[in-house]
């Protein structure tokens, strides 16, 4: 039932968890100790945490900001099932559901681990971005801004979730600079910016590649490959070897890291003396669909 629901195996449960996992931990480890902000949906919900305890005079034994977050995300979960699909509206509740989960558990310390700020700023990024690719990677996301991402960028291959994300963040941590002060903007600014490089990096269906197969044999077996498993077009052409001038095949395809990894993993058992040429992020204009979700 979950599989049909899901589309996911077990590694991408996994994968999902502990990508939610690293975002709370870096959160509450080492970004709320040092009285910072994080970006979109999740940093509009700090900040309305922060206004709630010092404007009531309240005290909470966990971090509401989680809850908030969740709240916030209700109306997002619509423009998944809308813009996106079914599947990725399952799995972004189920991850948001599980980041809840482990911003609500894990306490905020009061001291963060890394005393300091700089050094605990770009630890709690790394993780933080680390754990995002993680998610987006398993076709899920930590709900906020990552879902409005997702959708603008599966229709315009110059965006990415990440660019995306940078963009609504200036507006966001603008306002955190006139709350609480300009040294708390920056930092703010700072794991904002490291976190999203690293996601981008770690979000590879978001990669841009292209691969060039050379083979001996005609490349029938590798263009079925590409066009049914991964959902690619492949171009191929005849070649001479200038060693030995024997006939070569040459196989042209552009797709995502993610794809290529797939291709990787399968193409010595479909050929097994091809030999690959590839590349990562390059630029593809023209009609070249990013499949984020599938």
């Amino acid at each position: 039932m979950t599989r049909s629901i899901f589309k996911w195996d077990l590694k991408d449960f996994i994968q999902a968890i502990i990508g939610s996992l690293l975002c709370a931990c870096a959160m509450n480890l080492f970004i709320v100790p040092n009285a910072l902000y994080s970006g979109g949906i999740l940093g509009i919900s700090q900040l309305l945490r922060t206004f709630i305890e010092s404007t009531f005079h309240l005290s909470f034994s966990f971090d509401i900001a989680g809850m908030i977050n969740f709240i916030l995300n209700i109306p997002l979960f619509f423009i998944a099932y809308k813009l996106v699909n079914r599947t990725f509206f399952f799995r972004t509740l189920f991850c948001v559901c599980v980041q809840t989960f482990f911003f609500t558990m894990i306490p905020v310390l009061k001291v963060a681990i890394v005393p300091e700020i700089l050094t605990s700023v770009l630890i709690g990024a790394i993780l933080a971005g680390i754990g995002s690719g993680l998610i987006l990677s398993s076709g899920g996301t930590g709900g906020g801004t990552d879902i409005i991402g997702f959708a603008i960028s599966m229709r315009n291959k110059d965006f990415s979730v990440g660019k995306i994300s940078r963009s609504i963040n200036v507006v966001i941590y603008s306002i955190c600079g006139i709350l609480y002060g300009f040294p708390t903007m920056i930092y703010s600014i700072i794991y904002s910016f490291v976190a999203t490089l690293v996601l981008d990096q770690h979000h590879t269906q978001n990669i841009c590649s292209y691969v060039m197969i050379f083979t001996k044999e005609k490349p029938d077996a590798i263009v079925e490959f590409i066009k049914t498993k991964i959902k690619r077009d492949c171009t191929y052409w005849e070649a001479y070897g200038g060693y030995d001038q024997t006939k070569t095949y040459i196989s042209y395809s552009a797709m995502s890291k993610y794809e290529m990894q797939r291709l990787e993993k399968q193409i010595h058992d479909i050929s097994p003396h091809a030999f690959l040429v590839k590349s990562e992020g390059i630029g593809i204009d023209g009609n070249f669909e990013k499949k984020l979700v599938e």
